[in-house]
């Protein structure tokens, strides 16, 4: 993306050749277009990671509407931007094609309010309790200060955002989970204060995991077809590494045989350096 300086002329607004113009919170702007070729590994891996950062950002969107909306007054940027950037800088793990989230890692909101200490989260039969001792780590509070919880539900792809679910000077709070996929299944728990007034907010911090980690059927069914690829890759090297080894040295011709072996052992080791599932 370039930015365009505006001229006696004024700026350009459509396209024109490969490149299309408009404006962007004020600012004009231009984007290249047309067709790629095909993508470097490089350019599959930061795919990848825009493709996982965007399906956890999803469910969240309300929280960040909120969260970072503060962050975002005054520039070309929206919250959604600025969880993408910084979540796809710092939250994820892997490499490619086994790029996933760190959920430890996931930033929900940035700022200068302070946090409070000793936050804790545990599971009953039909939901969560919160806590935390009011005082921040500097002393002192505004015990008007709001809480705001967001829960993450991996396995379903699912949400829940609480936008006003204490105050800080409460101490506790308890969140009614509706859905038995909800108590069962893994939960992944963030929380932040925004004053009373909108005008600041401290550093989001992550509560920690309930119910551990599950893969979904996606991951499941990738992991599966790894092994089964994994399995027959390591059945077939040998053979093929022995006669490779005997034709380097004179001692076998090179047959039909060998270059189906040939073709289905480059097939598999191609799949397996980028298939999903595999260790990492």
């Amino acid at each position: 993306m370039a930015i365009l300086s505006k001229s006696a002329f004024g700026c350009p607004n459509g396209k024109i050749g490969g490149m299309v113009y408009y404006m962007l919170k004020g600012q004009p702007v231009c984007r290249l277009i047309g067709e790629q070729g095909e993508p470097s590994i490089k350019q599959r891996a930061n795919y990848q990671a825009m493709e996982v950062t965007m399906r956890l950002v999803k469910p969240m969107k309300e929280f960040i509407r909120n969260s970072f909306e503060l962050e975002a007054r005054g520039t070309v940027k929206n919250a959604h931007n600025l969880a993408v950037s910084y979540n796809k800088k710092q939250a994820l793990k892997g490499e490619y094609p086994n790029i996933s989230v760190d959920y430890s890692k996931v930033v929900l909101s940035y700022g200068e309010l302070p946090g409070a200490r000793d936050f804790s989260i545990s599971k009953t039969e039909t939901g969560l309790i919160v806590s935390w001792n009011p005082e921040s780590y500097n002393g002192g509070y505004d015990g008007d200060d709001i809480l705001m919880i967001q829960l993450c539900f991996p396995l379903i792809k699912m949400g829940r955002c609480l936008l006003n679910a204490s105050r800080r000077d409460a101490g506790s709070v308890f969140i009614t989970l509706d859905e038995q996929r909800q108590i069962d299944g893994p939960i992944e728990a963030y929380a932040c204060f925004k004053s009373a007034d909108g005008r600041q907010i401290s550093n989001s911090i992550y509560l920690g995991n309930i119910n551990g980690t599950v893969k979904s059927a996606e991951e499941q069914a990738a992991q599966e077809r790894y092994i089964i690829l994994k399995t027959r890759f390591d059945k077939i090297e040998p053979d093929y590494l022995s006669q490779q080894r005997d034709i380097h040295m004179a001692r076998k011709e090179e047959d039909k045989a060998f270059r189906n072996l040939k073709a289905e052992y480059l097939s598999l080791k191609e799949q397996l350096a980028h298939l999903p599932g595999g260790p990492g």
